[in-house]
C-alpha cells in the first residue's frame, strides 16, 4: 500500500491557527500504530493549512520515513528557485493549493507552480470543492500535471471533475468521511474515465472530518475497483510522485517433492526380464 494523503502534526515546529482551530499532535509514531496491520510501504506526507509554509517539520518527517516517502508542501510566493530545488533533494515533490481553506493569489500560485514544474518535475495537488473546478479552468488548463484532494468534495462538481480525469488529472481516493457524496458511485464513475487516476490515501488523521479513516474505506475500494486494487491503492501513485514500481512477484510453481530425473536403463521396473526390440519398419 502507498498512502497518497497523510498529514503528520508535530508540536516541535510551528503551527498556525486556522479559522481558531488547531490540531491535536499527530506524530509519525501515531501513525505506524494506526496502519500498523496494512502493508504501507510508502506515502505522501501533506502540508495542511495549519503548517502554513513551514518546510522544518516536513524535512524532518520525510527523512524519519523514508526514501518510499515524498512530501507536497506550501511555498511562499517570493521562494527561490534554490530553495525548491533543495526542498526536491530532501523529497518534496509536489505544490498544494489549498482553495478551500485559504486566500490566494492562484495567477501567482500558477506561476509558481510552472516554474516548480520546470526545474523539478512537480505537480500540483488541489485541495478544492469541485464546483469551483468551472471557474478555475482557464488556470488549472494552464498546469502540466494535477491532482485533486477527496473526490473534488462535493456531488455537484463532479461533472467538472470527470472533465479534468478524462484530461490526464489524478483523484485522491481520501476523506470519505469529509465528502458530500455518494463515495461508491463516484469511485466508479472516476475509474471508468481512466483506471489511472484514482490514489489511496488515509488522510490521517483526518483533522476537522465527519468521521477519519476507517479500514472499511479500503473494503469498499477493493469492492469498486476490482482486479485494479494494486493500481489504485499503490501503483498509480507511486507512478505519479515518480517513484520506483513495486515488484509483486508472480506465485511461485508447487515444490516437486521427486522431480523427474533420468534413469539409467538397466534400472527401469523389468530390466531383468527378456525384450523383443520393436520391428524395423521398411
Amino acid at each position: 500500500m502507498f498512502d497518497a494523503h497523510v498529514h503528520i502534526i508535530d508540536p516541535r515546529f510551528p503551527l498556525i491557527e486556522n479559522e481558531g482551530y488547531l490540531p491535536e499532535p499527530y506524530v509519525i509514531d501515531d501513525y505506524r500504530k494506526r496502519m500498523g496491520h496494512f502493508d504501507v510501504r510508502g506515502g505522501a506526507v501533506v502540508s495542511a493549512s495549519f503548517q502554513g509554509a513551514d518546510q522544518t517539520y516536513l524535512k524532518a518527517a520525510l527523512s524519519a520515513l523514508g526514501p518510499d516517502w515524498v512530501g507536497v508542501t506550501r511555498l511562499d510566493l517570493d521562494a527561490t528557485d534554490d530553495e525548491i530545488l533543495e526542498l526536491n533533494k530532501a523529497g518534496v515533490r509536489a505544490l498544494r493549493f489549498n482553495l478551500k481553506r485559504a486566500a490566494a493569489d492562484i495567477t501567482e500560485m500558477t506561476l509558481q507552480a510552472l516554474r516548480a514544474h520546470e526545474l523539478a518535475g512537480w505537480h500540483v495537488e488541489l485541495y478544492i470543492d469541485g464546483q469551483m473546478l468551472a471557474s478555475l479552468q482557464p488556470v488549472i488548463s494552464k498546469l502540466p500535471a494535477l491532482s485533486i484532494d477527496h473526490l473534488g468534495m462535493s456531488e455537484e462538481g463532479l461533472p467538472y471533475l470527470l472533465d479534468l480525469v478524462d484530461r490526464g488529472a489524478r483523484v485522491k481516493a481520501t476523506g470519505f468521511g469529509r465528502v458530500e457524496m455518494d463515495v461508491a458511485e463516484t469511485l466508479r464513475r472516476i475509474h471508468a474515465v481512466n483506471p489511472s487516476a484514482l490514489m489511496f490515501g488515509s488522510d490521517l488523521p483526518g483533522t476537522r472530518a465527519g468521521r477519519p479513516f476507517e479500514e472499511r474505506d479500503v473494503d469498499l475500494i477493493r469492492q469498486v475497483v476490482g482486479a485494479d486494487m494494486h493500481a489504485v491503492l499503490e501503483d498509480n501513485a507511486r507512478e505519479f510522485y515518480r517513484l520506483p514500481a513495486v515488484r509483486r512477484d508472480q506465485v511461485p510453481p508447487p515444490r516437486v517433492e521427486n522431480p523427474t530425473i533420468p534413469i539409467p536403463r538397466n534400472l527401469l521396473p523389468g530390466a531383468d526380464e527378456h525384450t523383443r526390440p520393436l520391428p524395423v519398419i521398411e
